[in-house]
């Protein structure tokens, strides 16, 4: 295990069905017809983290946590960090500030009420801050967020701002913004944080990848995943454009053997204890 750098472990606790690739075939109207996956998916991470006595943080979606409070607080009781993923998995781009603010004060006090812990962090879906939404880091700064991990600094068709720092920054709004890690390669933001692209790179690649982050950089590295990515066995979504489903179910059968050794060849922490070892960062 490489112990010169302590990196971030990081999942967005969400369904198979919210997905943002899903959302023009699943509309939230019809989640609640549907078998959910997230609590099983979610309690074979925590099984995982607990034989490599590793901590993380939860981004948990407001509509998880109301079905499984049980979850969450097994999560916090773990020593992971529960931070928040917004109520119902819709986009921060797509929003108007207020509905924003509501959805982002929402999640918070639900996931502090179930969890009896102030809660820092939101991400949100589809790294969906924008040029043209930064207005959302004043809503996060209303209600009382410490940090943000919503930002990919690459060139991307459905998200992205490839000028952004490629390393922790404080906004205009006072919140810390974490942004998603990336390879400078020839002037070009390279995306290595996990998901699809963990599904998409060989393991080795990946690894090296961590490695020449941390050795060149000699900074945390961020990494995400989602429970639904360690469940080769979901049901299949039909009707969706097939980039779409091309991306969802990529080598979904390799994700637990490589997290497994992720978790072994680095060592990781949540995102709190990482960037704000001393508290919550900023005063309120």
């Amino acid at each position: 295990m490489s112990d010169t750098v302590v990196n971030v472990m990081s999942f967005d606790v969400e369904d198979y069905f919210q997905v943002a690739a899903f959302e023009s075939t699943i509309p939230p109207s019809s989640w609640n017809q549907l078998t959910p996956r997230v609590d099983r998916n979610t309690e074979k991470i925590l099984g995982l983290l607990a034989e490599y006595n590793t901590q993380a943080t939860f981004f948990v979606l407001g509509w998880v946590a109301e079905r499984f409070p049980q979850l969450i607080k097994r999560i916090a009781n773990a020593g992971h960090e529960v931070a928040s993923h917004g109520m119902m998995h819709q986009k921060a781009s797509a929003q108007a500030p207020l509905q924003f603010g509501r959805d982002i004060s929402d999640s918070k006090k639900l996931l502090e009420d179930i969890t009896g812990s102030e809660v820092l962090g939101y991400r949100a879906p589809s790294f969906s801050f924008t040029n043209d939404n930064l207005w959302a880091y004043d809503e996060l700064a209303k209600a009382n967020y410490t940090y943000s991990s919503s930002v990919y600094p690459v060139v991307h068709d459905l998200y992205g701002i490839p000028e952004a720092p490629r390393f922790r920054y404080t906004t205009e709004a006072e919140v810390e913004e974490i942004p998603m890690s990336t390879l400078n390669l020839f002037g070009k933001n390279v995306p290595i944080s996990g998901g699809g692209f963990f599904r998409l790179y060989p393991y080795c690649a990946t690894r090296s990848a961590i490695r020449r982050f941390n050795e060149k950089e000699g900074k945390p590295y961020i990494f995400y995943l989602h429970p639904w990515e360690l469940d080769p066995d979901q049901p299949r979504v039909s009707g969706a454009p097939l980039k779409s489903r091309f991306r969802h179910y990529l080598n979904l059968s390799k994700v637990e053997g490589r997290l497994s050794q992720m978790l072994e060849d680095f060592s990781w922490a949540p995102m709190n204890q990482v960037f704000f070892p001393g508290g919550s960062g900023r005063a309120h």
